[in-house]
């Protein structure tokens, strides 16, 4: 029984890690992107990739991206973005 509540603890902490890399993530599109053509927040992918503050504050940007885009928060073409491949693609905020 021990095991189990300790793994609920676990589960519930990555949870809300998870929440909080999310909301910093709306953040920094919102610090480095600038309004697309629909009026939403947009940044290149190759700039959030290569920006200094976001290398220090997401240990895995691509999976921050990947959860972000699952909860709805944001859009970009394509399931996974790699490093120079996608640097062009846009990352577009869709929550505010």
């Amino acid at each position: 029984m021990n095991i189990r509540i300790s793994f609920e603890k676990v589960e519930i902490q990555v949870t809300m890690n998870v929440e909080h890399e999310v909301s910093l993530l709306a953040e920094e599109i919102r610090r480095l992107g600038s309004p697309n053509a629909d009026g939403k927040i947009s940044v290149k992918f190759g700039v959030l990739f290569n920006d200094d503050k976001c290398a220090n504050l997401f240990e895995a940007l691509v999976g921050t991206l990947k959860a972000a885009k699952r909860k709805r928060m944001i859009t970009f073409e394509g399931e996974l973005l790699l490093q120079g491949v996608h640097d062009n693609v846009d990352v577009i905020l869709l929550q505010d």
